[in-house]
């Protein structure tokens, strides 16, 4: 009885709700984009637009070249996060649930008999009966691996979709994995295929027979060892954090907030979002990053600060106010052409982070002020809808719905903190058109699940037209191009 996890996995989710919700969608292609512009690129596809080439990631110009009858479908993040919690509630039914490991995956540990083949097998067949039951397949179809361990489970599920099921056991180790691409495995990106072919592991095959040590070295850390373990079969503990690491939002900009103001009013509004998931969690931050990405231009405008614990919204702005005046500086006297190269993507993370209680009392007034405005404001929005009470610096954003609720790769948001103001309960309809005139609340929605897509997409674009290549860089290298600061009081800094 080595089968101890069953991996629930669900095809597509994203594009299989919005073809769930509207049938006039199901059996064509589908992709969900986050802005109504052939200049973006797909967060998700259906299975029926994969077959055609097109996934997650893929250009919408591209995507209209290989299907022009491709419906393109504005992100509900909101409506995610409801389906997700319906099929939690469906699979619970037949076998209780571990924490998800994201929007579209579930984990079950098994126990006792349930450990045994055939009754594993059952457990999975009565998920996807389950789902039917309450309506939420065949539409959406998932796929459930049974492993040995959490990551082969995981690695089983994606091995047979789409609606696959697919068991690994300890005696099918390791050839059962040998036909797997190294990228096919949980853990390993580009960055890290790239450090395995650097150490001469070109293939899963090799990577299973390496030894431990060589792993750890290969990953330059611990985690290869326990790379090591898990393909063998051996359930990992996961790391447990008494507290997040960091705490921060990004947005792709939309057309129209391509510019400074816009770029401004959205991470102000992205600041003070996180300023009050820092607090629901009674955290301090001690730190400030910011990062800005432009149109045709590769490097970034990069601050990073350094302060005494707050959470306090007033306070963490007027320190964002005053890192973008650099900025304005810069446009200001022509080092940065704010129309050659306008901003396409904002990030802003509150790090160095820890527990409310290590605060003492305030002895600054005006500290003490902002803190109890702070709670005020959580209060008022807790009660009457996020952004029924904001800072003036965020109008704009708010009232265009910018840098909407976004949905983590394995995070499941909290829609009573993140959600957005605008009404959620309009009718169904796909945008014909990336270009089409919407005028909808819920199509004013920006969903940026996957901003790193959209950046890349655009990197790509950027290095066809000039003819460049990529160069590699191992993870935690920094490119060379790029600016990198310690904002200091007094500093005079430099932009590009």
């Amino acid at each position: 009885m080595t089968l101890r996890c069953l991996f629930v996995d669900f095809d597509s989710f994203f594009a299989s709700v919005e073809q769930h919700d509207d049938p006039r969608l199901r059996g064509r292609p589908v992709a969900v984009v986050a802005v109504p512009s052939d200049t973006t690129c797909c967060l998700a596809a259906s299975q029926e637009a994969k077959r055609l080439g097109i996934k997650t990631g893929t250009g919408v110009r591209e995507a209209r070249e290989r299907c022009p009858d491709i419906a393109l479908v504005l992100a509900r993040p909101w409506r995610y996060v409801e389906m997700h919690h319906a099929f939690m509630a469906a699979i619970g039914d037949c076998i209780p649930t571990e924490k998800a490991a994201s929007i579209d995956e579930v984990p079950c540990t098994l126990i006792g008999r349930e450990r045994q083949r055939d009754n594993a097998i059952a457990i999975a067949r009565r998920i996807k009966q389950r789902l039917c039951d309450v309506g939420i397949g065949p539409d959406m179809s998932c796929s459930i691996g049974i492993g040995p361990n959490r990551f082969l489970a995981k690695t089983a599920s994606d091995m047979n979709k789409p609606d696959g099921l697919t068991v690994i056991e300890q005696a099918n180790l390791p050839h059962a994995l040998h036909g797997l691409a190294l990228r096919d495995l949980c853990g390993i990106g580009a960055s890290m295929e790239q450090r395995l072919l650097s150490a001469g592991i070109d293939s899963v095959e090799r990577l299973c027979a390496t030894r431990r040590e060589h792993l750890r070295t290969a990953w330059g850390s611990v985690e290869g060892e326990r790379f090591w373990m898990q393909l063998r079969g051996f359930e990992v503990p996961e790391r447990i954090r008494e507290h997040p690491a960091s705490v921060g939002h990004s947005h792709v900009l939309g057309p129209e907030l391509r510019n400074f103001d816009g770029m401004r009013t959205v991470l102000f509004k992205l600041l003070a979002k996180a300023a009050m998931r820092l607090r629901q969690g009674d955290m301090l931050a001690s730190g400030l990053s910011l990062r800005i990405r432009f149109v045709g231009r590769e490097q970034r405008f990069e601050r990073d600060l350094g302060f005494a614990p707050l959470d306090d919204t007033p306070s963490l702005l007027g320190m964002l106010a005053r890192m973008l005046d650099t900025l304005d500086r810069a446009r200001a006297v022509g080092r940065w052409h704010e129309k050659r190269h306008p901003p396409l993507s904002v990030a802003v993370t509150l790090v160095a982070l820890s527990p409310a209680t290590r605060l003492s009392g305030e002895l600054m007034p005006t500290r003490a002020r902002h803190r109890r405005l702070s709670r005020l404001l959580d209060e008022i929005n807790r009660k009457h809808g996020n952004y029924a009470l904001y800072f003036g610096g965020m109008h704009i954003a708010v009232e265009k719905d910018a840098a909407p609720m976004r949905i983590p790769f394995q995070h499941v948001p909290d829609t009573r903190l993140e959600g957005d103001r605008a009404d959620r309960r309009h009718p169904i309809k796909p945008a014909s058109s990336p270009a089409a005139e919407i005028t909808d609340p819920l199509y004013l929605q920006r969903e940026n699940q996957f901003k790193v897509l959209a950046e890349n997409h655009h990197r790509r674009q950027q290095q066809n037209r000039s003819g460049a290549k990529p160069a590699y860089r191992p993870a935690g290298a920094r490119p060379s191009n790029t600016v990198e600061s310690i904002q200091r009081p007094g500093e005079n800094l430099s932009l590009f």
